[in-house]
């Protein structure tokens, strides 16, 4: 018998780390998304053949995006739900420009901020959004993805930060996804943790699994290549779901 998250539809939503940004080969509807085809949930679909599926996730998008943009796509008959989202809300584009480029003492600062919002206002936005997807799809399993580190302890690459700063950005994401952790525990929903699975393929690591700083392709900066998807967050939710 077919588990119910492969009988009923999969619906994908949530932020850049789910569309794919960062793994190429993007599809034609959708390019403002930058929805990839090598994008974990495209890849579960393939493996597990979903009654349908809707690739909902778009590049750039906050907890308050996915609440109003993506949810249309639930329904009753929806198996599996799955999304990223939080960094978007935080700033975290503008901490990680700040820290490579302001130095330590303001890169301190900037994630202090950053964390600021964490406790706060998305901790409030991430209840609304998950309480809006269970009422949608009432009987989904919904999957919650959280984020890798970012960068690899005493590795070196050409535009690498120091390991103060690197440690400060790694902490900041182990705050983040306690924080989206807790909020997804309380909704009855399954947080899969990426950070053991990209462990030693951080940026600056000897082979990494996201783009470091790229001037030529600032969007992709900091984010997963094809194999982080295919080998970082695709095993992540395939032991989750």
């Amino acid at each position: 018998m077919a588990s119910p998250s492969v009988a009923g539809g999969y619906v994908a939503l949530g932020d850049s780390y789910s569309s794919g940004v960062g793994a190429g080969d993007y599809l034609d509807s959708g390019k403002e998304c930058k929805r990839s085809s090598r994008a974990y949930p495209v890849l579960w679909a393939e493996a597990h053949a979903p009654a349908t599926f809707s690739f909902a996730a778009c590049n750039g998008a906050d907890a308050r995006d996915v609440l109003t943009e993506q949810l249309g796509h639930l329904s009753a008959r929806t198996g599996l739900v799955t999304l990223t989202v939080g960094g978007s809300d935080t700033g975290f584009v503008g901490v990680l420009a700040t820290c490579a480029l302001g130095g330590a003492e303001r890169c301190v600062s900037a994630v202090s901020r950053s964390r600021a919002v964490m406790d706060g206002p998305l901790a409030g936005d991430l209840d609304l959004l998950y309480t809006a997807i269970r009422s949608r799809a009432p009987a989904a399993r919904v999957v919650v993805l959280g984020y890798p580190h970012l960068y690899h302890l005493r590795g070196s690459c050409a535009l690498g930060l120091q390991d103060g700063e690197r440690t400060v950005l790694n902490d900041a994401v182990d705050h983040l996804n306690a924080v989206i952790a807790q909020r997804a525990a309380l909704h009855g929903f399954t947080f899969a943790d990426v950070t053991a699975t990209f462990a030693g393929h951080e940026i600056c690591s000897a082979s990494p699994w996201l783009h470091g700083v790229d001037v030529l392709a600032v969007t992709e900066s900091y984010h997963p290549t094809a194999p982080g998807q295919s080998l970082g967050y695709l095993p992540a939710l395939t032991r989750a779901s």
